[in-house]
């Protein structure tokens, strides 16, 4: 296990392109039912079999749809939002209207994605997302919950590298320290 000190967003981006799974941690817990960035793995959304990928890396059945984290100003451009301005806690499921053939593996079979709005008042999370659209076009992540099948949720840094390294997670990231471990 490499532990890579002062790692910006545009290796990570890098790594998120090149089609990796990402643990990333910060802050404290998110509250609610998901999974809102704070205690997260994430993937692009741009290629289908990385829906299957995720949920293979997490131990789930392959039907299982996951979620997408978008720039919060972005939304109403893939989504439409019902009349709505954020759905922040991704409890809600809204029809794909962007390009479907572009974020295959967050758009479920019915056309609809369950989303969380992000905006600057989640800073890393929020330039994350940014950074992966400035060199992507895309707008959004594929997130799901840090955690594997049999296991609670990541809750300190010590259970992030826990699970980093009894895992076949490649790389786990702390934005608030820039600080990427990789196997």
């Amino acid at each position: 296990m490499n532990c890579i000190k002062n790692t910006g967003l545009d290796k990570v981006t890098d790594l998120l392109i090149q089609n990796n799974i990402v643990g990333f941690f910060q802050g404290r817990s998110e509250a609610g039912p998901r999974a809102l960035g704070n205690r997260s793995l994430l993937m692009s959304p741009m290629k289908k079999e990385n829906k299957d990928i995720m949920n293979k890396y997490k131990g789930r059945e392959l039907f299982r749809p996951l979620a997408a984290s978008i720039l919060q100003q972005e939304a109403s451009k893939w989504f439409d939002m019902l009349g709505l301005k954020e759905s922040p806690y991704m409890t809600f499921s809204f029809e794909c209207i962007g390009d479907k053939n572009k974020i295959p593996s967050v758009v479920h079979v019915d056309g609809s994605c369950r989303i969380q709005t992000v905006t600057k008042n989640n800073k890393y999370y929020y330039n994350t997302i940014k950074s992966f659209y400035k060199k992507t076009n895309i707008p959004m992540l594929l997130n799901t919950s840090f955690n594997i099948a049999g296991d609670s949720m990541v809750e300190s840094p010590k259970d992030a590298i826990d699970t980093f390294k009894k895992s076949n997670l490649k790389y786990l990231y702390f934005p608030e320290i820039k600080t990427l471990f990789a196997k």
